[in-house]
């Protein structure tokens, strides 16, 4: 029977989870900016990510929708709706989907190795996404509710922070803008104010412009993340 020296032994499998942990990381490093090794990323994501859906889940079973939802006349007298807006959902299908869309919006911010900086910016283009929609002018938008403007704000926040780094992370960050500037073409936001219920496959009316509202608040905070993180890291 062959004999395993024990110090041979620990010393290969020591070099085994090295190798491991350095293939587990290869994405979220690839390409991040100097000193951003210093951020721990994903924990304030996720925390933002998980306020949008719990709070949805609550706001559904709980609270009333008229108290929270945006009404683009109302949102001055009642600024608070410019954030409760994103967890008034108005069928069990419409939170599913939106609570789903959170739970990926996590994952991919985790992903990116977003940092406190990219939570605070998404934090931001929260009620951003809700006070562009209320200042486009929507005659028929009476009442708005739902994650998704806000879950596309996130999404081009996390893609904008991969554009600035290298490598493999750039190239997702440029295929995901890719998809969601088609996505945007296709549903035509600067033409009919909403959807028809189950138009798209759901059966609720879909405000597309509260996508395109949401893209631009993102972008617009991930260039302040990425300026305030550039000076940051400057000498």
């Amino acid at each position: 029977m062959k004999r395993h020296d024990p110090l041979r032994v620990s010393s290969e499998a020591s070099r085994s989870r090295e190798a491991s942990a350095s293939l587990g990381a290869a994405f979220v490093g690839s390409g991040r900016p100097e000193g951003a090794a210093e951020r721990q990323p994903g924990h304030a994501w996720f925390a933002l990510c998980a306020l949008l859906a719990l709070g949805a889940c609550a706001a559904y079973f709980f609270l009333p929708p008229a108290a929270l939802d945006l009404q683009p006349d109302r949102w001055l007298r009642e600024p608070w709706r410019l954030w409760t807006a994103a967890w008034v959902h108005w069928t069990p299908l419409h939170l599913a989907g939106n609570a789903a869309g959170a739970a990926v919006l996590a994952l991919y911010g985790r992903a990116a190795g977003l940092g406190r900086g990219h939570a605070l910016g998404g934090f931001i283009a929260w009620p951003l996404t809700h006070l562009l929609l209320a200042l486009w002018g929507t005659p028929r938008l009476l009442h708005y509710g739902g994650l998704s403007g806000v879950l596309h704000a996130g999404v081009a926040l996390a893609s904008t922070a991969l554009l600035a780094r290298h490598g493999l992370q750039r190239a997702v960050g440029a295929a995901v803008w890719a998809g969601l500037l088609l996505k945007l073409a296709w549903e035509s936001p600067w033409g009919p104010r909403l959807a028809a219920p189950g138009a798209v496959g759901w059966d609720f009316a879909v405000a597309t412009r509260a996508h395109a509202a949401g893209v631009l608040a993102g972008l617009l905070c991930a260039l302040a993340v990425e300026w305030h993180e550039r000076q940051k890291n400057r000498p």
